[in-house]
């Protein structure tokens, strides 16, 4: 993977190569090519995409109301060993 700074760098000079070419090119083809270069660089990044980070973020919400159940019910106990412990 490439540092972020590099992958930008990267994409600057390809889209300046490209839009400031000497043989200009339909805009279709400029958008596809820019499309195709970008859709490069994301892919080189560690991205998820929104549907997935939602998802996890569910995931996450759950797991912590799972975990602070768990802990109430470990206090719970602990004070009730206390109350009964001689």
């Amino acid at each position: 993977m490439l540092p972020p700074k590099a992958l930008f760098d990267s994409i600057s000079t390809h889209a300046a190569r490209l839009l400031g070419s000497e043989n200009p090119l339909p805009r279709a083809e400029v958008e596809a090519q820019l499309k195709a270069l970008l859709q490069s660089a994301f892919s080189k990044l560690d991205l998820v995409s929104r549907e997935e980070f939602d998802s996890q973020m569910v995931v996450l919400a759950r797991t912590r109301a799972r975990l602070e159940a768990l802990e109430s019910t470990v206090a719970a106990l602990e004070e009730q060993l206390r109350h009964t412990a001689p």
